[in-house]
């Protein structure tokens, strides 16, 4: 009896192409890009009203944000996910990705709110102050003076906690969404070929975060292009 070998290329082929798995793979990736930026962009607005609750200098304001920021920065993703899955939207007609989008964008928040209080704090507060006496409004002197200076320190923590939102978007397959995780899988306990799969999904995963990096580095050469090349 003649046991017939396949070899690599044939056996990609098999599972990637002839057996259609590409298209689902291409489907999982929209929708944890999908959740991922809905995620960052109503997290990142979230995150600057909660930032400028922290900051108050109402004591009962500040702790509320405070307590708001430990409790979801201390809290396991995913049961922060089922629980607005289970509890707060069981009976919601929103689809379960957007139910996501909210979880994944209140703990998104925290963590970011907390990045733009510490950059903020950061800040020199004496060429604040300089630029005040200079005539310039309060507002001004925030976005012209405090708010780039913020920028530079939050901007490599920010970019990092993307990617760890995109870690997080893994387990959204708990909550019966078929994102990338799910997809690979799925392929997995269909074709029995758990190597070839789990690699491929880190693979993608990877080229996801570099992505990320990549726009991230090309935004942060912009910024110094348009400041003449100075740091």
């Amino acid at each position: 009896m003649v046991i017939l070998m396949k070899t690599l290329p044939e056996l990609l082929y098999d599972i990637f192409v002839e057996g259609g798995a590409y298209l689902t793979i291409l489907k999982g990736i929209g929708v944890t890009l999908e959740i991922t930026i809905l995620s960052v962009i109503f997290g990142t607005i979230l995150a600057f009203g909660i930032c400028r609750l922290r900051i108050s200098k109402k004591r009962f304001v500040s702790t509320l944000a405070a307590l708001y920021i430990a409790i979801l920065r201390g809290s396991p993703v995913l049961l922060v996910l089922m629980i607005f899955y289970y509890v707060i939207f069981a009976t919601s007609p929103l689809s379960a990705p957007m139910i996501a989008v909210f979880a994944y964008s209140t703990n998104f928040s925290a963590h970011v709110a907390e990045i733009m209080r510490t950059s903020f704090q950061a800040t020199d507060k004496m060429q604040n102050e300089a630029a005040r006496t200079l005539g310039f409004s309060k507002w001004q002197a925030f976005f012209y003076i405090t708010f780039p200076q913020a920028v530079d320190v939050a901007l490599p923590v920010y970019q990092s906690a993307i990617v760890t939102l995109l870690q997080w978007t893994s387990v959204v397959g708990y909550v019966t969404i078929t994102d990338l995780t799910k997809v690979i899988n799925n392929i997995t306990m269909r074709t029995m070929q758990p190597m070839i799969m789990l690699i491929t999904g880190v693979l993608l995963y990877l080229a996801i975060a570099y992505i990320v990096y990549g726009i991230f580095a090309f935004v942060e050469k912009r910024r110094m292009a348009g400041r003449g090349g100075e740091h």
